[in-house]
């Protein structure tokens, strides 16, 4: 901008000086026309005045040159200017200066001639005889009546017209110079008025370059440059408003990548990853700082997916696949590759939409093995019943011993078959949370001394020792009746699976003071660590023929787990092949 502005000072300056420059070449050509025009009337002036005053003499030569000589130097004295007589055959009869004998036939002189042919003649030329430029003035006088006129002419030095013209023209260039200075300050006066408006609106511009769209100039005036202020505010407003916009949608866009459930990697046609969310960096294993502008193939990944994104982006169709990955950790992904297509309806690449349907699959497994289970577990009694039932239709029914204990046998597994459909309709109801839970507070100490009496006479009949320690004070917010399921079930889990002579024990602490803590010890077989993972899944039994045997159904762990999520607590167990199994449940003291 300095050197705009400084361009604009000497672009008035030379303005300035060119008119000025100009004016005074005029004015001193002027001058000099106006002073050489008023000398020369001056000068035909006093020749009139002497051609009516003089006394024309005609005669001897001789007596002419003194009688001419005599009158032009008289008349010199009050004229001050050089007089010249010449006769009308160009002879020069006298003259103030110089002797006519030596000087020149000057018919041929051009102010001569002309004043011969106007009546005035003029001219401005070097004299021969004064060295120096001399102005001529002659008139015709009529001498001799119808023969050529006699000429007077008078010639005045030029030096004084020279002198006046140098003077004028130092006036002129001091003048000019004094001009300059003044222009030149007020040319860069006006220049920067013109300018700082200017820098401003550049400086706002750079800063809206510079995405600080809250800079807006400061209008003061509303010219041309004022307009273009409110322009320039008016776009920064549109600028702030569009961009704000963006934004919010960039924040929008970012959120819902960021916080999707499935991954999503978006790839260039040119093979380079643009765009890559947290979960598709959790699934595979990879930072997206460290992949994100780079080729899809420098991902340290499995063959499997890069062979899938390579063929998506030659048959630029969308491809579908499950794949297993091992890192970070096993997984089955389902991939999607989507074809994105620019607005021009151009290829632009291709997005990778990863999906974990590991939990899906496991789901879907567990499904089909629960249907495979219940129908197993169904077929067990309802075959036994059967098969004994046929045996009494054949004759058996005649012996009443062996009746009486077929009838017995068809009762215990009618029996167990009802407490089986049972338990698979209490768990279908907890899954599918159609039990409502009627909160209230329950008196810790209590509760588990009458859960524990509850089962006493079980313990008895297997000579187990059952112990209780409870901390004092305790209440819990619950459904006291599907909590004594909770501790009933385990309680009866621990005597069924220890051995005679064993013991159980039931431990209750605060855990903080927003938390119980409920652990439920014995000293029973044990659980396999392998089978620890799978212990709360229906129907699994870790020693089938023996929970068989104990009449258990394969649910009640699965239905105490649920009970327990329903009531946000948390349940697990630790357990040693041989030495026993606890199970520790955390409730929280309010819902």
């Amino acid at each position: 901008m300095n050197s705009f502005r400084m361009r604009l000072t000497l672009i008035m300056i030379a303005m300035i000086a060119l008119s000025v420059s100009a004016s005074g070449v005029f004015m001193a050509k002027t001058f000099k026309e106006n002073h050489m025009n008023a000398l020369e009337e001056n000068m035909v002036r006093e020749m009139r005045i002497i051609s009516a005053k003089m006394e024309w003499e005609t005669g001897d030569l001789d007596l002419l040159y003194s009688h001419y000589t005599d009158e032009a130097k008289e008349l010199k004295t009050y004229t001050g200017a050089r007089v010249t007589f010449i006769r009308n055959d160009g002879v020069v009869l006298g003259d103030s200066d110089w002797n006519p004998k030596d000087m020149d036939n000057h018919l041929n002189r051009s102010e001569v001639r002309e004043a011969i042919e106007s009546g005035t003649g003029r001219a401005v030329r070097a004299s021969d005889t004064a060295n120096q430029n001399m102005m001529y003035a002659a008139i015709p006088v009529e001498v001799i009546p119808n023969e050529e006129p006699y000429i007077i002419r008078l010639a005045m030095g030029l030096n004084e017209v020279d002198q006046s013209i140098r003077n004028l023209t130092m006036v002129l260039v001091i003048g000019l110079l004094v001009l300059f200075s003044i222009a030149a300050l007020i040319s860069y006066r006006i220049a920067l008025s013109l300018t700082r408006p200017l820098e401003q609106i550049t400086r706002v511009a750079k800063r809206i370059k510079n995405m600080d769209y809250r800079a807006r100039v400061k209008v003061t005036k509303q010219d041309e440059i004022g307009e273009l202020g409110n322009a320039i505010n008016a776009m920064a407003d549109s600028l702030h408003v569009q961009m704000t916009r963006i934004r919010q949608n960039e924040n929008q866009l970012e959120s819902v990548l960021e916080n999707m459930i499935n991954g999503i990697v978006m790839i260039d046609h040119g093979g380079k990853i643009l765009l890559m969310n947290r979960r598709a960096e959790e699934v595979l294993g990879i930072s997206a700082r460290e992949l994100v502008g780079r080729h899809y193939a420098e991902a340290k990944q499995q063959y499997e997916l890069s062979q899938m994104i390579q063929e998506g982006l030659q048959s630029k169709e969308h491809l579908r696949e499950e794949i297993t990955f091992y890192f970070p950790e096993e997984r089955l992904l389902e991939l999607n590759l989507v074809p994105v297509h620019s607005e021009g309806s151009e290829f632009a690449g291709v997005l990778l939409v990863l999906q974990d349907v590991s939990a899906i699959r496991r789901l879907e497994r567990m499904r089909s093995e629960f249907v495979a289970n219940v129908s197993h577990e169904l077929k067990t009694p309802i075959t036994a019943v059967k098969g004994f039932a046929e045996t009494l239709l054949g004759g058996a029914v005649d012996d009443p011993e062996t009746a009486r204990s077929f009838l017995q046998i068809i009762y215990d597994e009618s029996d167990r078959l009802n407490r089986l459909i049972g338990d698979i309709l209490e768990l279908s109801k907890i899954e599918s949370r159609r039990v409502p839970l009627v909160f209230s507070p329950v008196e810790v100490d209590s509760f588990i001394t009458k859960s524990v009496k509850l089962v006493e006479s079980e313990a008895d009949r297997k000579n187990i020792q059952i112990s209780a320690h409870i901390e004092p004070g305790l209440y819990v917010e619950a459904d006291e009746d599907r909590l004594r399921q909770i501790v009933m079930n385990l309680l009866s889990n621990g005597i069924n699976y220890t051995p005679e002579g064993g013991r159980v024990s039931l431990h209750v602490e605060a855990k903080g003071d927003d938390h119980i803590r409920i652990k439920i010890s014995d000293s029973g077989i044990g659980i396999p660590k392998k089978d620890l993972p799978r212990i709360f899944e229906r129907f699994y039994r870790v020693d089938k023929a023996r929970s068989r045997s104990s009449g258990g159904t394969g649910l009640g762990l699965s239905i105490v787990k649920h009970l327990v999520e329903l009531h946000k607590g948390t349940i697990s167990v630790d357990s040693t092949i041989g030495v026993g199994s606890t199970f520790t449940i955390d409730l929280p003291v309010l819902q």
